[in-house]
């Protein structure tokens, strides 16, 4: 404690008032600051009250970035090589898990949350410890020399997953690989080379295309020399990228556990395979409010939910030496009915969105209102059981994961993000000291769409986040537990408000559903509800022949791995992005191992398909006809809108594009989906109209150029 005593220096009068001015401090951030005024003049002295107030930014901020991938793995493969369906835990592990959390050591005064989902350090593990691989990396490493027919066009199909605009175009030899396969022009063995080291090189990570960057464990990993070189590459200079991409992935929770262990940030965990818990727990409390939608036969495992939560426990804490103190639930599905599940787990808080929030209770609250958003809430059960819920704000978390890339400079954009934090929030709540506002979305898939993948935008935001004195960032355990050396209070459980009826519900509204956040992306349309009846078969099959986890491990997780939302967010038509098919194949592949881990044949059901077949048109796979009994799917990189008809003579129809797959979608994609045609339909004419902002006209995707289809018989032969 400092005492000490300050003069004050006469200013000026008015009227019959004297006003003096004096300085004090400066102090420093949680000081509590007491002091008496005391005047004095030849006539005597007077004092006058005791006042007092707590040194404290006026707003506590907690961001959370959010890093998942569902199970890519073939769980029926032989062996780890190829096992994998799709490569997007490594490419993402090379441009973003790494990444994201080895920004924050330029940022030490930034402090926040990123959470790490079982499934997908599982998955990492994988790769880096037990030699898997994915069928992309498989085509990676095989010469382009030796591949066959199908490899070669499966290649030329696959390897320009890439944002065009900050992936591709501005990278030369990949922008002419690109228009090369967009103007149907053959491939030399060094093209398809090349093709091959472009679309790995494009997904490494900024620091790493400017490399050399030395890594937690003492290794270095670089893709510079690579891009400098910019094209004729050979088969060991394939490998040796290869390499560095792997040691990348080694470093991953290396670089998360230092920074944790340093107090910087926190990281959080999901329950283990992503499932929406609250229809783990009983189907039939979902609501169902989108026209037309309904109910599956009942699927009732609360045992299940349990079991999904504890596993995410025990595995972190044999990552991490400790248990996690929070949870983002998959999907941020919450409810009432599973509280007691994450206070059972000994979690701390878990988060949602706003919009839980304004449904919950008897008359909901009003998440307009910044007083009643802004903190902390105590979700329990009737035995007084329960945990901190914190709820997002929708609009800035969008903002981030939609908008902010827009803008021409990420300065700018960052300061926008801190003005409207002010201006909806810090300067408008009552008591600033304990007040929090929530930034979470995904933190992995947003970034594709930013120049330089998003690098210098969140610097920008980092750097005016310290800068500022009214706002203050923190984790979600730091601002329960306090942090007196950040002046952070306490917040603990007991002196949190209640949540009553904490409403079932995730962060979305389902699309075409009435207004309010619901469950309804992952339940209700009919290929939902096929997925949830074959779900409910199989798990009632485990319990027909007495399978538990303990004995029969290898068809639990299997089956866990099948509840996980990720399948369930692509069925129907509320969603859609350009592997519904081989995602659906994953999920009942998923069922089938179940079934033969415990000795039965899987039914027949599980071999159909559940979504129906259409095929994908793209820039980089240009169909050339299609039955007119499916449909076709337009799909682009950039927004825009189409301009089609059928058949010469007719009038041309215009169709806005619209976002594929929401944040999901692991590259930013547009579609429009056209079909069934009528018999007398013999052809489809269509072109693009770009609206991207970074279009400059002669981009591939801003042409315009007349793309044709043709629509075959139900023989399969031109009409």
């Amino acid at each position: 404690m400092h005492t000490g005593q300050v003069e004050g220096a006469w200013n000026f009068n008015r009227e019959a008032n004297s006003y003096w001015f004096l300085n004090v401090g400066p102090f420093a951030d949680g000081d509590h600051v007491e002091y008496r005024l005391r005047g004095s003049s030849p006539a005597g002295s007077s004092d006058g009250g005791t006042f007092s107030f707590v040194v404290s930014p006026k707003l506590h901020l907690a961001i959370l970035w959010h890093q998942h991938q569902p199970l890519y793995k073939d769980l029926q493969a032989n062996q780890p090589q190829g096992a994998y369906r799709f490569p997007w835990v490594r490419l993402h592990a090379v441009r973003d898990y790494y990444a994201m959390a080895a920004l924050l050591e330029q940022h030490p005064e930034v402090h926040l949350t990123i959470n790490l989902t079982p499934v997908l350090l599982q998955q990492l593990e994988d790769y880096t410890e037990r030699g898997a691989t994915d069928r992309a990396l498989e085509f990676t490493l095989t010469p382009a020399a030796r591949l066959s027919a199908a490899q070669r066009e499966e290649l030329l199909a696959t390897f320009y997953e890439a944002d065009w605009h900050t992936q591709i175009f501005p990278w030369p030899r990949y922008r002419t690989l690109f228009e090369q396969r967009q103007n149907s022009r053959s491939f030399t063995v060094q093209d398809l080379a090349d093709l091959q080291m472009w679309f790995n090189l494009a997904w490494f990570g900024q620091e790493f295309q400017e490399g050399p960057v030395k890594l937690p464990n003492g290794e270095v990993a670089s893709a510079r020399s690579f891009i400098a070189q910019g094209s004729g590459y050979s088969s060991d200079q394939i490998a040796q990228m290869v390499d560095a991409q792997l040691t990348i992935m080694r470093n991953v929770v290396a670089m998360h556990r230092r920074l944790q262990d340093r107090g910087q940030i926190e990281i959080s965990t999901t329950p283990f395979y992503h499932p929406i818990l609250p229809l783990l727990a009983d189907t039939n409390q979902a609501m169902i409010d989108r026209e037309g939608a309904t109910h599956p036969a009942r699927f009732h495992r609360p045992e299940d939910a349990m079991a999904q939560v504890h596993q995410a426990v025990t595995f972190y804490q044999e990552r991490f030496g400790h248990p996690p103190a929070g949870m983002w639930p998959a999907e941020g599905a919450v409810g009432q009915s599973v509280v007691l599940l994450f206070a059972e787990a000994g979690m701390h808080w878990i988060a949602t969105d706003r919009g839980v929030l304004e449904r919950s209770g008897q008359y909901g609250y009003n998440v307009q209102d910044p007083n009643v958003l802004c903190q902390a809430y105590r979700a329990e059960d009737e035995a007084g059981r329960g945990v901190a819920v914190f709820f997002r704000d929708t609009v800035l978390s969008d903002k981030i994961g939609f908008h902010y890339q827009r803008y021409p400079d990420p300065g700018q954009a960052a300061t926008a993000f801190i003005r409207e934090v002010k201006e909806r929030f810090a300067w408008k709540v009552n008591d600033p000291p304990n007040r929090i506002v929530s930034i979470i979305l995904d933190g992995e898939n947003a970034w594709g769409a930013y120049p330089q993948q998003a690098r210098p935008f969140l610097h920008a935001l980092y750097t005016v986040l310290v800068a500022d004195p009214e706002i203050r960032t923190v984790t979600f355990r730091e601002y329960l537990e306090g942090n007196s050396t950040r002046g952070v209070s306490a917040h603990p459980l007991s002196v949190l408000p209640r949540v009553y009826d904490l409403f079932q519900a995730s962060w979305i509204d389902e699309n075409g559903s009435r207004p309010g956040n619901d469950l309804g992306t992952w339940i209700g349309e009919p290929e939902e509800n096929l997925a949830w009846d074959l779900l409910r078969e199989t798990r009632a099959l485990l319990d027909r022949v007495k399978a538990t986890p303990e004995r029969h491990r290898k068809a639990f997780d299997a089956l866990y791995a099948a509840e996980g939302s990720d399948w369930f967010w692509w069925f129907g038509e509320d969603q859609a992005s350009d592997s519904d098919a081989e995602f659906d194949d994953l999920f009942r592949d998923h069922l089938k191992t179940a079934c033969r881990a415990v000795g039965r044949k899987p039914p027949g059901a599980l071999d159909q398909s559940i979504v129906p077949h259409t095929l994908i048109w793209t820039f980089a796979r240009p169909i050339a006809s299609v039955r007119a009994e499916n449909r076709l799917t337009i799909r682009t990189n950039c927004p825009g809108r189409v301009i089609w008809r059928t058949d010469p003579g007719e009038s041309w129809r215009t169709i806005d594009m619209i976002p594929a797959g929401g944040v999901m979608a692991v590259i930013h994609r547009f579609g429009v989906t056209l079909g069934p045609f009528t018999p007398a339909t013999r052809q489809i004419e269509f072109r693009f109209q770009c609206a991207h902002p970074a279009c400059c006209g002669s981009d591939s995707c801003c042409r315009g150029t007349v793309q044709r289809v043709e629509v075959l018989g139900v023989d399969g032969r031109v009409w």
